[in-house]
């Protein structure tokens, strides 16, 4: 088989969670530790380091990736969904697992994959474990797919275990409050293993506590550790400067990132905990934390995270996608300066709307649209719907043609917004 090919075989076989939502999601562990088996337990062969949440779980997997790449670190990197291409899931020290390493594993393990029938996410679990075995990576890190408990990533035994930002995302699958959520995410917090969380939230702090003590562990909330002073440069594509101060000793150390968004002040205390504990397993000065998160976007390939696009219009995009996330890139969308504000928006279909359409401003010119992706919402109905929270704008059938329309109508000093769904900014980035 080609590539191709493969990947149609992949997707025409496997229920796929990024494509058609709900029916693509496993309750238990049964496949992948059958899976994880026939593979002789790869992940066993490495140590890993573990992120769930949220919101932040991506930037926090890349930037702990990076930093251990930048120590010396033949480094595994496993992230979902992909933007543009499958390989993006699997990478080692930032380079994606080859188009004939895909071909080879499906061509050579085709039965059990046919026997099993595994979700697609669990076949790629296990592909990506199986693969960072074979290249003899020194660590792994693992990002969560959804939830954590009964996330196919969870059979493995992390050095470490992180914790982002608790919001409300997938609530059929997950439960209707944040303490629910957070009960499904606590579910990666281990015997023995330490664990942090990067945001001290109300509702959710006792849950994590009380679960940590059930697994005897020990628990670090990176905010009552380290503060991080995000700056804001006015020249947007130059990154930003932080100074993060550990707040025990007032240390302080200065630093700068290419992801530009508000919300990465949360990420970085959650790096910057991350290596505190890790620095009895893993060699890291602080050098290599600077120069990892710096690099970040060089060294593992990021997209997506407040990505300027261009700077005449300023276009940005930003895979924010639920109620938390959206509330911070609309707030800092709306501080940027600009004459008009044009903003190319899509959905899937599952999503709340009302959670999330009362976020975006009603002074902005309006490109609803759809990603090519079955799961997308209708560019008709989304125009209908935002009407009622007084949205106003025209739409597209797709989202190279809605952006295209907003680029011609939009004057030097205006700013172009892309986002709403993942699957969104995918087609553009």
């Amino acid at each position: 088989m080609t590539y191709t090919q493969t990947l149609d075989f992949l997707f025409s076989q496997l229920p796929a969670y990024h494509r058609i939502g709900k029916a693509a999601y496993r309750s238990d562990l049964k496949n992948i530790i059958l899976l994880d088996n026939y593979f002789k337990n790869p992940h066993l062969k490495y140590p890993t380091i573990h992120v769930a949440g949220t919101n932040g779980k991506g930037s926090v997997t890349h930037m702990i990736a990076s930093v251990l790449q930048e120590a010396g670190y033949k480094t595994g990197l496993y992230t979902s969904p992909h933007l543009k291409d499958f390989r993006e899931r699997i990478k080692v020290n930032g380079e994606m697992i080859s188009e004939n390493e895909v071909v080879t594993f499906v061509t050579k393990h085709k039965d059990i994959i046919e026997s099993l029938k595994p979700s697609f996410f669990e076949m790629t679990v296990a592909m990506a474990f199986n693969y960072f075995a074979e290249c003899n990576v020194d660590v792994a890190v693992i990002e969560v797919g959804l939830g954590g408990r009964l996330d196919s990533t969870n059979i493995i035994k992390p050095v470490l275990s992180v914790i982002t930002n608790i919001g409300h995302d997938h609530l059929d699958l997950l439960g209707d409050t944040l303490e629910k959520i957070a009960v499904e995410k606590a579910g990666i917090i281990k015997r023995n293993i330490p664990v942090i969380i990067s945001e001290t939230q109300t509702e959710t702090k006792n849950v994590f506590i009380n679960k940590a003590e059930e697994n005897d562990t020990s628990i670090m909330f990176a905010d009552e550790v380290f503060s991080c002073d995000l700056k804001q440069n006015k020249n947007l594509t130059s990154g930003r400067e932080y100074l993060m101060t550990e707040l025990s000793t007032n240390n302080k150390l200065k630093g700068k990132t290419f992801l530009g968004g508000d919300y990465q002040s949360k990420n970085l205390q959650a790096v910057f905990a991350a290596f505190k504990l890790l620095e009895n397993i893993f060699t890291v000065s602080e050098e290599n934390v600077s120069e990892g998160i710096r690099n970040v976007i060089i060294n593992t390939g990021i997209q997506g995270r407040w990505q300027i696009l261009s700077s005449s219009p300023l276009t940005i995009c930003d895979t924010g996608h639920n109620k938390e996330g959206l509330e911070y890139v609309m707030n800092q969308i709306k501080r940027v300066p600009r004459s008009a504000l044009h903003i190319v928006i899509g959905f899937v279909n599952d999503k709340d709307l009302g959670s999330v359409l009362p976020l975006f401003p009603t002074d902005a010119i309006y490109y609803f649209t759809k990603a090519s992706v079955p799961r997308a919402l209708n560019e008709l109905k989304l125009k209908m719907e935002a009407e009622k929270y007084g949205l106003a704008g025209q739409s597209y059938p797709d989202v190279r043609t809605a952006l295209y329309s907003a680029r011609k109508q939009a004057n030097e000093s205006d700013v172009i917004f892309i986002g709403g769904s993942t699957f969104v900014v995918a087609e553009i980035v």
